[in-house]
């Protein structure tokens, strides 16, 4: 016989810490519509189309490959500071002759040797399974790669500076805050798929500026320099104003006491 008091007290339990929990509401609405939000653009681009897109697996396997720089090197940046984090280590780490500018660099260069590893897996994967290959954009994969590694770098320390601050009880920003400029920086489709009001924003990502010049390749082998120029230029300005908001809550929370993380 089931103790209907008993469920009823379960579910009020396991209520109460969904309630509470950034994670859990994320997992229930965020990924969802987010979800939603990117592959209804592309379903849209495919069937706007006036005629069949010749290249739709190129862009959508370049889209995920590329996507892929963006967020191993944003998750390295926040994930190694909220390891820190969950074991209890961070007051050990800045006890010690470590300085912020040798962990900041540190978890800078493991971000690269990750990205590189994570990029050369994908890049196989696509070849076998697809027989598609990344490499036809020549010399330029090293610039192309280079800025979106900037993109999740800024994204990284923006993340990182506000779990510094406020604990981990803001973790969850670490999974969500890479994926908000998935839909405007047009990683499956063109940015002209977008409403109009997004399309102003995606003019502010440096990563909408890479990925339309990586369909410009595919779908007219001619590459403008411009964009590559453009997507330089706004991802310098967001790392140091990043790296800067960063270093200040950093400071901010070194005032507070990092003891009271436990």
């Amino acid at each position: 016989m089931i103790n209907k008091n008993i469920v009823i007290a379960l579910i009020y339990h396991y209520s109460y810490i969904w309630r509470h929990s950034w994670d859990r509401i994320g997992d229930s609405f965020y990924w969802p519509a987010m979800n939603i939000f990117v592959w209804g653009l592309m379903s849209l681009y495919v069937k706007n189309a006036s005629t069949e897109i010749p290249h739709i697996i190129p862009v959508i396997l370049t889209g995920v490959v590329f996507w892929l720089v963006v967020w191993r090197a944003q998750h390295e940046i926040s994930l190694n500071l909220l390891e820190e984090f969950w074991n209890r280590n961070l007051v050990n780490i800045f006890i010690s002759p470590v300085r912020l500018r040798e962990w900041i660099t540190s978890v800078t260069i493991f971000s690269i040797v990750k990205m590189l590893l994570t990029l050369s897996f994908a890049a196989v994967l696509v070849y076998f399974l697809y027989a598609y290959n990344i490499f036809i954009y020549g010399f330029l994969l090293i610039p192309f790669t280079l800025s979106l590694m900037l993109t999740g770098w800024f994204l990284g320390f923006f993340v990182s500076g506000i779990i510094m601050r406020f604990g981990p009880t803001f973790q969850t920003l670490a999974w969500i805050t890479p994926m908000i400029i998935v839909p405007f920086s047009s990683f499956y489709y063109p940015v002209y798929t977008l409403p109009d009001w997004a399309q102003t924003v995606a003019k502010f990502l440096p990563s909408t500026y890479i990925m339309e010049g990586m369909r410009e390749i595919i779908f007219t082998d001619n590459f403008t320099y411009d964009k590559l120029f453009i997507s330089f230029g706004l991802n310098f300005v967001y790392l140091a104003l990043s790296i800067t908001f960063f270093i200040f809550m950093f400071n901010k929370s070194k005032e507070l006491g990092f003891g009271r993380w436990g």
